[in-house]
C-alpha cells in the first residue's frame, strides 16, 4: 500500500487528489512535545478518511528522558481519545532529531537512553496500537527495536529498504497535484 505523512507544514492537503494519484493511506501528526497539538491533524484525518484513506498518527518527539517521554505520550493519548476520530493505522513515535533540539539540549545519545525513551512513550500510550518512527541509521545504532516489539517505520531514502520493518518511508519528495509529500510503504 501507498501512502503519504502530512502535518502542518503540508498546509491545505486535497485529499480527493492524493487518494487519485493511487495514495491509499495517511500518516498524520497529531501532536509534538509535551503540549503541543498540530492544528491541522482532526482536519486531515476527517478529510484523508472521507477521501478513502485509512489514517494513523504520529508524534514527533522532544522528550530528553523517559520521564519526558512519558508526559509526551499521555498528552498525545489525550489528544486523540478527545479528537473522536478513528484510526486504523498505529500511532507512531517519531524519535528523531531533525531539527537539532537534543544535540543542543544536551540528550544523551546512547543506545540504552534513546531505547528507554521509546519504551517510556509506547508504555504511556497504551491502549492505543503504537509503534516507532527513525532513520534507518537511528534504527541501526541507536534504538534496541527488537525489544520494543511495535511496529516500526523505517526513513531511508533510497532505492530500496534494508529495514523492511511495518512501514517504509522512501522519500520526501513525492509530487501529487503540485504538492510534495513524504512517500510511504506499508508492507
Amino acid at each position: 500500500m501507498k501512502g503519504v505523512d502530512v502535518s502542518t507544514f503540508n498546509g491545505y492537503v486535497d485529499w480527493q487528489a492524493v487518494k487519485s494519484a493511487g495514495i491509499d493511506f495517511a500518516i498524520c501528526r497529531a501532536s509534538y512535545g509535551k503540549k503541543h497539538f498540530d492544528e491541522t491533524f482532526q482536519r486531515n484525518v476527517d478529510a484523508a478518511h472521507r477521501a478513502g484513506l485509512i489514517c494513523g498518527a504520529y508524534h514527533y518527539s522532544y522528550a530528553l528522558t523517559p520521564y519526558d517521554a512519558a508526559q509526551e505520550a499521555e498528552y498525545c493519548k489525550w489528544l486523540i481519545d478527545n479528537s473522536g476520530l478513528l484510526l486504523e493505522l498505529p500511532v507512531f513515535f517519531d524519535m528523531e532529531d531533525g531539527d537539532g533540539y537534543k544535540l543542543y539540549h544536551g540528550f544523551n545519545f546512547s543506545r540504552r537512553n534513546v531505547t528507554d525513551i521509546c519504551r517510556a512513550f509506547l508504555d504511556n500510550m497504551e491502549p492505543l496500537y503504537c509503534g516507532v518512527y527513525a532513520s534507518f541509521s537511528w534504527l541501526e545504532d541507536l534504538i534496541d527495536w527488537q525489544s520494543l516489539n511495535c511496529p516500526i517505520w523505517n526513513a531511508q531514502y533510497y532505492r530500496q529498504d534494508f529495514f523492511k520493518g511495518y512501514m517504509w518511508q522512501f522519500t520526501d519528495n513525492l509530487i501529487i497535484a503540485g504538492k510534495q509529500f513524504d512517500g510511504n510503504i506499508l508492507y
